[in-house]
C-alpha cells in the first residue's frame, strides 16, 4: 500500500517561487506508471496540474503551462513540482497521486485522479 507525504507548501508573494515534493513509501515511484500534482481552491474543484509518466513524457494544465516544472527522482522516491512566477490565483491545497496499476494517458490521468493520494500540502500566493 503506497502512502504519499507532500511538503513544501506555504505563503509567497506574486511572483515568488516555491518547490513541493512528494515522498513515496511502500512502493517506488520508479515502479509508479504516472503520478502527478493536482490542486483544490476553496469552492473550486479539483484540477489537474502536471504529470509525468514512467517513460518520462510531461503534461501540464494550460494554466501553468511555462510556469511549472514537473520531476522526479526515483533514488530519492521523490516526485516534485517546481513553481515560478507564482499567482494569486495559484492559491490552492496541492495533492500528489500516483497510478501503479491503470494507465489511459497523461490527459486523462490528470482529469479523472490517481489511484493512491497524499494528504495535500497548502500553497497561498498573496497579491
Amino acid at each position: 500500500h503506497v502512502q504519499l507525504v507532500e511538503s513544501g507548501g506555504g505563503s509567497v508573494q506574486t511572483g515568488g517561487s516555491l518547490r513541493l515534493s512528494c515522498v513515496a513509501s511502500g512502493a517506488s515511484t520508479s515502479s509508479a506508471i504516472c503520478m502527478g500534482w493536482f490542486r483544490q481552491a476553496p469552492g473550486k474543484e479539483r484540477e489537474g496540474v502536471a504529470a509525468i509518466n514512467r517513460g518520462g513524457s510531461v503534461n501540464y494544465s494550460d494554466a501553468v503551462k511555462g510556469r511549472f516544472t514537473i520531476s522526479q527522482d526515483n533514488a530519492k522516491n521523490t516526485l516534485y513540482l517546481q513553481m515560478s512566477s507564482l499567482k494569486p490565483e495559484d492559491t490552492a491545497i496541492y495533492y500528489c497521486a500516483a497510478n501503479y496499476y491503470e494507465y489511459d494517458g497523461l490527459s486523462r490521468f490528470l482529469a479523472l485522479g490517481g489511484e493512491s493520494w497524499g494528504q495535500g500540502t497548502q500553497v497561498t500566493v498573496s497579491s
